[in-house]
């Protein structure tokens, strides 16, 4: 049976953005609910959420949610690997699989689940959906490779180090949907987003 541990990085500060990612409002509730409750519905075991800017406020809005541990990154600001790191630490040891996203990439239920079977059913290292031939998240690791993830570092580009060296074992899930490589960085993109899908779906 298959184990399904998330890192969720919300540590950033949303310098780019502006006002803190975690906390924008998405499809009836904020970035950091929808994709909470979107990794549960989609079957996910245990969700590591990692913080470091104001981390207690959003520390408070997890409270109490069932199958979510949240752990501070005081080097966040150092950059995502630090973040990715600080998550994979406390991951289960009994998860047989890792999946890692960030809180300005939100992803439904329905796409982090199609992911998790594709990467279930193929038996490989790693699955990542596709779309247009651009690759998206959310990144699934068989948890084999946490010895080599928790090794990454951000001058050999974090967990991409990992992918290359396993590309063989790589599916590359060809996915009819654009939302697998939304990213909200910046307030334009936020706002085409918003304007895109409408405030719930």
């Amino acid at each position: 049976m298959h184990d399904v541990s998330a890192v969720l990085l919300a540590a950033g500060e949303s310098t780019r953005m502006g006002r803190q990612k975690a906390l924008l409002p998405w499809r009836g509730t904020t970035l950091l609910g929808f994709q909470v409750n979107g990794l549960l519905e989609a079957g996910v075991s245990k969700i590591v959420t990692v913080l470091g800017y104001r981390a207690e406020t959003l520390r408070s809005a997890l409270q109490g949610i069932p199958g979510v541990v949240t752990v501070l990154n005081l080097r966040y600001r150092t950059g995502k690997v630090s973040s990715i790191r600080a998550g994979l630490r406390q991951v289960s040891s009994e998860s047989t699989d890792i999946l890692v996203i960030s809180v300005d990439q939100p992803r439904s239920a329905l796409l982090i689940r199609r992911t998790i079977q594709a990467h279930n059913e193929q038996g490989v290292l790693i699955t990542y959906p596709v779309y247009g031939g651009m690759g998206g998240h959310p990144i699934i690791f068989s948890a084999t490779l946490l010895p080599e993830m928790v090794r990454i570092r951000e001058s050999r580009y974090g967990l991409r180090e990992v992918v290359e060296r396993h590309r063989k074992q790589v599916l590359r899930l060809e996915i009819g949907d654009p939302d697998v490589l939304l990213d909200l960085n910046r307030p334009d993109d936020y706002q085409r987003a918003t304007s895109h899908s409408g405030p719930a779906r």
